[in-house]
Protein backbone atom coordinates (compact mmCIF):
# COMPACT_ATOMS: atom_id res chain seq x y z
CA UNK A 1 0.00 0.00 0.00
CA UNK A 2 1.14 3.71 -0.92
CA UNK A 3 1.15 5.75 2.02
CA UNK A 4 1.94 9.68 2.49
CA UNK A 5 2.74 10.90 5.81
CA UNK A 6 2.54 14.80 6.20
CA UNK A 7 4.34 16.16 8.85
CA UNK A 8 7.12 13.23 10.07
CA UNK A 9 7.89 14.39 13.67
CA UNK A 10 7.24 12.27 16.63
CA UNK A 11 3.96 10.84 15.82
CA UNK A 12 4.02 10.69 11.56
CA UNK A 13 7.79 9.70 12.04
CA UNK A 14 6.39 7.01 14.74
CA UNK A 15 3.56 5.28 12.55
CA UNK A 16 5.59 5.62 9.32
CA UNK A 17 8.16 3.99 10.11
CA UNK A 18 6.09 1.48 11.21
CA UNK A 19 4.37 1.15 8.30
CA UNK A 20 7.85 1.31 6.34
CA UNK A 21 9.12 -1.95 8.52
CA UNK A 22 6.19 -3.81 7.52
CA UNK A 23 7.16 -3.49 3.42
CA UNK A 24 4.60 -0.76 2.62
CA UNK A 25 5.92 1.93 0.71
CA UNK A 26 5.91 5.46 2.91
CA UNK A 27 6.57 9.09 1.62
CA UNK A 28 7.23 11.74 4.39
CA UNK A 29 6.59 15.07 4.10
CA UNK A 30 8.83 17.21 6.22
CA UNK A 31 10.04 20.79 6.46
CA UNK A 32 12.99 21.62 8.53
CA UNK A 33 14.62 17.62 8.70
CA UNK A 34 14.07 17.53 4.74
CA UNK A 35 17.78 17.43 4.04
CA UNK A 36 19.05 15.74 7.13
CA UNK A 37 16.61 12.95 6.12
CA UNK A 38 17.60 13.02 2.63
CA UNK A 39 21.52 12.17 3.37
CA UNK A 40 20.60 9.93 6.25
CA UNK A 41 17.21 8.37 6.30
CA UNK A 42 15.47 8.07 9.69
CA UNK A 43 15.47 5.87 12.62
CA UNK A 44 12.97 4.72 15.35
CA UNK A 45 14.90 3.97 19.24
CA UNK A 46 11.95 1.83 20.37
CA UNK A 47 12.69 -0.66 23.22
CA UNK A 48 9.13 -1.87 23.14
CA UNK A 49 9.16 -2.21 19.00
CA UNK A 50 12.69 -2.49 18.93
CA UNK A 51 14.97 -0.41 16.32
CA UNK A 52 14.49 0.26 13.26
CA UNK A 53 16.63 2.12 10.21
CA UNK A 54 14.74 3.59 7.05
CA UNK A 55 18.23 4.18 5.03
CA UNK A 56 16.52 5.66 1.99
CA UNK A 57 13.45 7.50 3.09
CA UNK A 58 11.04 9.01 0.15
CA UNK A 59 11.31 12.17 1.55
CA UNK A 60 9.55 15.79 0.21
CA UNK A 61 9.60 18.93 0.71
CA UNK A 62 5.43 19.78 0.53
CA UNK A 63 2.56 17.64 -0.78
CA UNK A 64 2.39 18.75 -4.20
CA UNK A 65 5.41 16.68 -4.75
CA UNK A 66 3.43 13.79 -3.47
CA UNK A 67 2.76 10.76 -5.51
CA UNK A 68 -0.90 9.36 -5.72
CA UNK A 69 -1.20 7.45 -2.27
CA UNK A 70 -4.06 5.31 -0.96
CA UNK A 71 -3.68 6.57 2.27
CA UNK A 72 -2.54 9.99 3.82
CA UNK A 73 -1.46 10.41 7.24
CA UNK A 74 -1.64 14.15 8.59
CA UNK A 75 0.30 14.57 11.36
CA UNK A 76 1.07 18.14 11.25
CA UNK A 77 -0.03 21.07 14.00
CA UNK A 78 -2.97 21.54 14.02
CA UNK A 79 -2.16 25.58 13.53
CA UNK A 80 -1.27 24.56 10.18
CA UNK A 81 -4.51 23.28 8.71
CA UNK A 82 -5.85 25.74 7.26
CA UNK A 83 -3.05 26.60 5.09
CA UNK A 84 -2.55 22.71 4.70
CA UNK A 85 -6.14 21.60 3.83
CA UNK A 86 -6.56 23.53 0.38
CA UNK A 87 -2.86 22.11 -0.53
CA UNK A 88 -3.83 18.84 0.16
CA UNK A 89 -7.17 18.84 -1.54
CA UNK A 90 -5.53 19.49 -4.87
CA UNK A 91 -2.81 16.27 -4.68
CA UNK A 92 -5.39 13.44 -3.12
CA UNK A 93 -6.09 11.50 -5.31
CA UNK A 94 -10.02 9.97 -6.18
CA UNK A 95 -10.92 6.96 -3.75
CA UNK A 96 -8.05 7.72 -1.46
CA UNK A 97 -8.96 8.32 2.32
CA UNK A 98 -7.05 11.02 4.30
CA UNK A 99 -6.73 10.13 8.08
CA UNK A 100 -5.64 13.44 10.80
CA UNK A 101 -3.50 11.85 13.40
CA UNK A 102 -3.97 15.17 15.14
CA UNK A 103 -5.07 15.96 18.87
CA UNK A 104 -8.15 17.88 19.67
CA UNK A 105 -11.80 18.22 18.81
CA UNK A 106 -13.16 19.62 15.12
CA UNK A 107 -10.50 19.31 13.34
CA UNK A 108 -11.89 17.18 10.63
CA UNK A 109 -14.45 19.99 9.55
CA UNK A 110 -11.02 22.06 8.24
CA UNK A 111 -10.15 19.23 5.77
CA UNK A 112 -13.84 18.46 5.15
CA UNK A 113 -14.74 22.22 3.76
CA UNK A 114 -11.84 20.98 0.98
CA UNK A 115 -11.71 17.42 0.17
CA UNK A 116 -13.82 16.32 -2.61
CA UNK A 117 -16.72 13.87 -1.29
CA UNK A 118 -14.96 10.69 -3.07
CA UNK A 119 -12.18 10.80 -0.47
CA UNK A 120 -12.86 9.09 2.81
CA UNK A 121 -12.11 11.56 5.94
CA UNK A 122 -11.08 9.94 8.99
CA UNK A 123 -10.05 11.14 12.65
CA UNK A 124 -7.18 9.16 14.48
CA UNK A 125 -6.59 9.38 18.33
CA UNK A 126 -2.76 8.59 19.18
CA UNK A 127 -2.43 6.73 22.55
CA UNK A 128 1.28 6.52 22.36
CA UNK A 129 4.29 8.10 24.11
CA UNK A 130 6.97 9.15 21.43
CA UNK A 131 9.45 12.07 21.16
CA UNK A 132 11.45 13.42 18.15
CA UNK A 133 15.43 13.34 19.57
CA UNK A 134 16.33 15.02 16.35
CA UNK A 135 16.27 15.51 12.54
CA UNK A 136 14.59 11.88 11.32
CA UNK A 137 15.27 10.57 15.13
CA UNK A 138 12.37 8.82 16.81
CA UNK A 139 12.70 7.48 20.28
CA UNK A 140 9.27 5.74 21.56
CA UNK A 141 8.83 5.40 24.77
CA UNK A 142 5.66 3.01 24.89
CA UNK A 143 2.47 2.11 24.11
CA UNK A 144 1.67 3.20 20.25
CA UNK A 145 -2.22 2.26 20.05
CA UNK A 146 -5.07 4.11 17.40
CA UNK A 147 -8.32 4.79 17.74
CA UNK A 148 -9.60 5.45 14.64
CA UNK A 149 -12.94 6.68 13.60
CA UNK A 150 -15.06 7.63 10.40
CA UNK A 151 -16.02 11.18 9.67
CA UNK A 152 -16.88 11.57 6.08
CA UNK A 153 -16.61 10.29 2.20
CA UNK A 154 -18.54 7.85 0.63
CA UNK A 155 -20.38 6.45 2.85
CA UNK A 156 -20.72 2.79 0.73
CA UNK A 157 -16.95 2.41 1.18
CA UNK A 158 -16.79 3.17 4.52
CA UNK A 159 -16.56 -0.59 5.76
CA UNK A 160 -13.88 -1.13 3.33
CA UNK A 161 -12.03 1.72 4.33
CA UNK A 162 -12.15 1.02 7.49
CA UNK A 163 -10.91 -2.79 7.53
CA UNK A 164 -8.43 -1.67 4.88
CA UNK A 165 -6.43 0.34 7.15
CA UNK A 166 -7.16 -2.13 10.15
CA UNK A 167 -5.55 -4.18 8.39
CA UNK A 168 -2.94 -1.97 7.21
CA UNK A 169 -1.81 -0.56 10.90
CA UNK A 170 -2.27 -4.68 12.19
CA UNK A 171 0.75 -5.87 9.65
CA UNK A 172 2.67 -3.50 11.11
CA UNK A 173 2.36 -4.73 14.66
CA UNK A 174 -0.07 -1.33 15.59
CA UNK A 175 -2.95 -2.19 17.96
CA UNK A 176 -5.70 -0.23 15.99
CA UNK A 177 -9.42 0.11 17.46
CA UNK A 178 -12.01 1.48 14.71
CA UNK A 179 -14.16 3.80 16.92
CA UNK A 180 -17.90 3.84 15.95
CA UNK A 181 -18.29 7.23 16.74
CA UNK A 182 -15.35 9.57 16.16
CA UNK A 183 -17.50 12.84 18.26
CA UNK A 184 -16.88 10.44 21.22
CA UNK A 185 -13.57 9.32 20.62
CA UNK A 186 -11.96 12.77 20.94
CA UNK A 187 -13.77 13.34 23.77
CA UNK A 188 -11.98 10.36 25.20
CA UNK A 189 -8.74 11.56 24.04
CA UNK A 190 -9.40 14.93 25.91
CA UNK A 191 -9.41 13.04 28.76
CA UNK A 192 -5.17 12.95 28.72
CA UNK A 193 -4.35 15.63 26.55
CA UNK A 194 -6.23 17.92 28.64
CA UNK A 195 -4.65 18.10 31.90
CA UNK A 196 -1.44 16.56 30.87
CA UNK A 197 -0.64 19.27 27.55
CA UNK A 198 -1.59 22.13 29.33
CA UNK A 199 -0.25 21.21 32.93
CA UNK A 200 3.17 20.40 31.74
CA UNK A 201 3.74 23.83 29.85
CA UNK A 202 2.21 25.54 32.88
CA UNK A 203 4.17 24.10 35.66
CA UNK A 204 7.65 23.02 33.60
CA UNK A 205 7.02 20.02 34.86
CA UNK A 206 7.92 16.33 32.93
CA UNK A 207 4.46 14.00 33.11
CA UNK A 208 5.96 11.48 35.86
CA UNK A 209 6.79 14.57 38.62
CA UNK A 210 2.70 15.42 37.80
CA UNK A 211 1.47 12.40 38.92
CA UNK A 212 3.97 11.68 41.51
CA UNK A 213 3.27 14.89 43.56
CA UNK A 214 -0.04 14.39 45.54
CA UNK A 215 -1.57 17.81 44.53
CA UNK A 216 -0.70 17.89 41.11
CA UNK A 217 -1.57 13.74 41.00
CA UNK A 218 -5.01 15.08 42.26
CA UNK A 219 -5.44 17.86 39.72
CA UNK A 220 -4.71 15.96 36.97
CA UNK A 221 -7.51 13.50 37.88
CA UNK A 222 -10.52 16.59 38.74
CA UNK A 223 -9.22 17.95 35.16
CA UNK A 224 -10.19 14.01 33.76
CA UNK A 225 -13.47 14.15 35.64
CA UNK A 226 -14.37 17.82 34.07
CA UNK A 227 -13.70 16.33 30.74
CA UNK A 228 -15.62 13.31 31.64
CA UNK A 229 -18.89 15.60 32.38
CA UNK A 230 -18.33 17.78 29.61
CA UNK A 231 -18.68 15.30 27.06
CA UNK A 232 -21.79 13.81 29.04
CA UNK A 233 -23.39 17.37 28.78
CA UNK A 234 -23.05 17.66 25.16
CA UNK A 235 -24.68 14.16 24.65
CA UNK A 236 -21.67 11.69 24.19
CA UNK A 237 -20.95 9.98 27.46
CA UNK A 238 -17.66 7.90 27.48
CA UNK A 239 -17.85 4.74 28.26
CA UNK A 240 -17.75 3.11 32.11
CA UNK A 241 -14.60 3.25 33.85
CA UNK A 242 -12.94 4.94 31.02
CA UNK A 243 -11.59 7.20 33.20
CA UNK A 244 -9.32 5.01 35.54
CA UNK A 245 -8.57 3.42 32.67
CA UNK A 246 -6.82 6.62 30.59
CA UNK A 247 -5.54 6.90 34.79
CA UNK A 248 -4.17 2.82 34.33
CA UNK A 249 -2.04 3.70 31.33
CA UNK A 250 -0.44 7.00 32.48
CA UNK A 251 0.46 6.12 36.30
CA UNK A 252 4.04 4.87 36.40
CA UNK A 253 4.83 5.40 32.84
CA UNK A 254 8.60 6.83 32.31
CA UNK A 255 8.62 10.21 32.35
CA UNK A 256 8.03 12.53 29.34
CA UNK A 257 7.52 15.72 27.56
CA UNK A 258 4.03 16.57 26.19
CA UNK A 259 3.88 17.59 22.41
CA UNK A 260 2.96 20.80 23.78
CA UNK A 261 5.68 21.35 26.27
CA UNK A 262 7.82 20.49 23.19
CA UNK A 263 6.27 23.17 20.93
CA UNK A 264 6.63 26.17 24.15
CA UNK A 265 10.33 24.92 24.69
CA UNK A 266 10.69 25.81 21.09
CA UNK A 267 8.99 29.00 20.56
CA UNK A 268 5.91 27.75 18.49
CA UNK A 269 2.25 28.81 18.39
CA UNK A 270 0.33 26.26 20.84
CA UNK A 271 -2.50 23.81 19.73
CA UNK A 272 -4.74 25.79 22.39
CA UNK A 273 -7.84 26.37 19.56
CA UNK A 274 -8.56 22.90 19.07
CA UNK A 275 -7.01 21.08 22.66
CA UNK A 276 -9.14 23.83 24.83
CA UNK A 277 -10.95 26.60 22.77
CA UNK A 278 -13.13 24.17 20.47
CA UNK A 279 -14.48 21.88 23.89
CA UNK A 280 -14.87 24.54 26.17
CA UNK A 281 -17.32 25.95 23.63
CA UNK A 282 -18.68 22.96 22.87
CA UNK A 283 -19.87 22.48 26.10
CA UNK A 284 -21.06 25.89 26.41
CA UNK A 285 -22.98 25.55 23.89
CA UNK A 286 -24.84 22.34 26.03
CA UNK A 287 -25.08 24.93 28.96
CA UNK A 288 -22.12 23.04 30.87
CA UNK A 289 -18.96 24.61 31.77
CA UNK A 290 -15.40 23.54 32.42
CA UNK A 291 -13.85 25.58 35.02
CA UNK A 292 -10.57 24.56 35.67
CA UNK A 293 -9.91 23.59 32.16
CA UNK A 294 -11.16 26.85 31.60
CA UNK A 295 -8.63 28.60 33.75
CA UNK A 296 -6.08 26.56 32.25
CA UNK A 297 -6.88 27.55 28.74
CA UNK A 298 -6.51 31.27 30.01
CA UNK A 299 -2.80 31.02 31.89
CA UNK A 300 -1.87 28.77 28.58
CA UNK A 301 -3.43 31.73 26.36
CA UNK A 302 -1.01 34.15 28.06
CA UNK A 303 2.25 32.15 28.42
CA UNK A 304 1.23 31.63 24.45
CA UNK A 305 1.07 35.03 23.94
CA UNK A 306 4.25 36.37 25.85
CA UNK A 307 6.33 33.23 24.93
CA UNK A 308 5.49 34.12 20.99
CA UNK A 309 6.45 37.66 21.50
CA UNK A 310 9.89 36.74 22.87
CA UNK A 311 12.87 38.30 20.36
Amino acid sequence: MRVAVVGAGAIGGFYGLMLARAGHEVHFVVRGDYQAIRDNGMQLVSAQEGDFHLAAANVYHDVAELPPCDLILVATKTTSNADLAPRLAEVVAPGAAVLLLQNGFGVEEVFREHLPTSVDLLGGLCIVSVHREGPGIIHHFGLGALNVGYHSGDLSRRAAVERGIEALFSEAGVELHLMPDLITARWQKLVMNIPFSGLTVLLNSGTKALMTHPDTRALVRQLMEEVEVAAAACGRPLPAGYIDEAWAKTDGQPDYQSSMQVDFNAGRPLELESIYQAPLAAVAAAGGAMPKVEMLYQSLMFLNQRNLQQP
